[in-house]
Formats: structure tokens, sequence, C-alpha cells
């Protein structure tokens, strides 16, 4: 990666992580909880109309189209039903970090991309970091609940691999474009899951704080932080971009300490340290370093 590839890759933890914040303060809770599956729904509702500005990618739509289903619609239509059966939020940021080993795998197999010996290492780090965090935070999951996250990060590890396949240039129009399959599905989806009044409730919960949620994960969560994922993917190697996302949970702690008060434990603190470590020994980061240090 370059210099200026490697500043955006740090973007996308920061404004991913950060994401989980803005949605908890912006869905509310109790009587005044906007029902997620539906707040999902509406976030890409709102990307839709920017096909009139956007140019559709130089790609046929079915493939760009198929992109959307698993890393926009499968993603997150089972991530937030995972999250109405029982799995808690800050928990669900971190199982749907398989998406990162099964996407190294997943290109592997596909498309021939062999990760190094250290990038698989850092991975390895990683994701025990994340593993130390869940741990630390313990509780009881529902196997529904688990199953259906784990899912949700295999399809996003499969939408990743489509985009790194079909290598479009410039990961606003792939964005843009993709989006256009996820709202009607997703609401339809929450239908099913939260019942018919779900739209009524949504709308006698969506206020001012929702707005600004919904404006943050449009604008900078989907438009920008898909836009640079999508474009770092057709540059460079699937085991070379995802793993910055295994930072997200580590972003997403942080933020909710900072904003919300909610203080870390120990074991979050050590296995968030480790994380960022993994991270660094696949980008090769340490190692530069360790040679720069040591005289030839």
């Amino acid at each position: 990666m370059t210099s200026r590839d490697r500043l955006l890759a740090i973007c996308l933890p920061v404004l991913w992580g950060f994401n989980f914040v803005v949605l908890a303060w912006g869905m509310g809770s109790g009587d005044n909880e906007v029902p997620p599956l539906l707040f999902a729904a509406l976030r890409f509702a709102v990307v839709v109309p920017a096909v009139l500005f956007v140019p559709r990618p130089k790609a046929p739509f079915a493939k760009v189209a198929a992109i959307g289903v698993f890393m926009l619609l499968g993603q997150y239509g089972l991530l937030y039903t995972s999250m109405a059966v029982g799995m808690p939020a800050g928990l669900a940021s971190l199982v749907l970090q398989v998406q990162v080993p099964l996407t190294i795998v997943i290109a592997s197999a596909s498309l021939r991309e062999k990760p190094t010996v250290v990038q698989i290492v850092g991975v390895t780090i990683g994701a025990l970091g994340l593993a130390i965090v869940g741990a630390g935070r313990g509780g009881h999951i529902p196997l529904t609940a688990l199953f259906l996250c784990l899912a949700a990060g295999l399809s996003w590890a499969i939408g990743n691999v489509l985009a790194r396949a079909l290598r479009v240039p410039g990961g606003l129009s792939l964005t843009v474009w993709s989006s256009t399959v996820v709202p009607v599905p997703l609401v339809l989806l929450a239908v099913a899951v939260d019942g018919p009044g779900v739209l009524s409730d949504g709308v006698h919960a969506f206020g001012w704080k929702a707005g600004v949620s919904t404006v943050y994960t449009v604008v900078l969560s989907t438009l920008v932080g898909f836009a640079i994922f999508n474009s770092l993917l057709a540059r460079h190697s699937s085991s070379t971009v995802v793993p910055w996302i295994l930072m997200v949970p580590i972003v997403g702690i942080t933020t909710a300490w900072l904003c919300l008060g909610e203080v870390p434990n120990t074991a979050e603190l050590v296995g968030g340290a480790c994380t960022i470590v993994g991270v660094l020994v696949a980008q090769g980061v340490l190692r530069r370093r360790t040679r720069a240090v040591i005289p030839a």
C-alpha cells in the first residue's frame, strides 16, 4: 500500500467503529426505539437517489447487484436480525469480524490471491485479540443469534471477494449502485421479523436524533466508508485490505467509552492492544520499523 492508501485504510475502522455509537444514539431505546432493520433500510433508501448523479459502474449490473446482495443486504439483514433475536451489539461487532479470515480464504481459493505468512500471522494475532475481548464481555448468546451473525460475516466476505474480482475503479459508483437492491428486501424483512406494525412504530420513534444518525450512516459510513473500501479492494489484494477492519470493534469500544461512558474492562484493553499489534503485523509495519532500527 502507498502512504495515501494506508491513510484511507485507517479511516475505515474510525468511520465504521464510531458508527456503532451513532446508531445506538440515533435508534434510541424502549418505546422510542427505531426498529433496527427498518433503520438499516432507511440508510440505503436515502443512498439510492444518488444514482441520478453518480454514473453507473463500467460493469454488468448483475455483478454490481450481486455485490449489493452479499456485501450490503446479506450482511446488514442477517446482522440486524441476529441482534433482534438476542445478539448484543458489542459482541455482534466482534463476531462479524469472522469476515476477515473468511475473505482471505475465499479469495485464496477463487482468485488465487495467496496471503503471505506475515499476513496470516497478523490476522491470527488480531483474531486472538478479538477473542480475548469477547471472552471479557461474556454473556449468554442464543445459538440462532450466533449463527445469523456468523452468516452475516460470511455474506460480507463473499461480497468482498466479488468486489475484488470486479475491480471497478472509483468505489463511490459501486457503492451507490449496489445499494439499489437493499432497501425493499430490508423493509420486507423488518415486517417479517417485527410484524406489520413496524412501519408505524418506526415513524413514531423517528426524531431529530435518528435524523442526525441517518445523515452520518449515509454520508460517512456508507458513501465515504464503502467508497474507500471498494476502491482499496480494486487496487490491492483482499489479504492486504481486510485486516484493517479488525480494528472496527476496538474503535467502537473506545468511542463508546468516550461518548457513552461504557468503561472497558481489563480483557477489552488487553485484547484491543493485541488486535492493534496483529493489524500492524499483517500490514508489515512492525517488520519495516524493526529493520529500520537494526543496523545493517
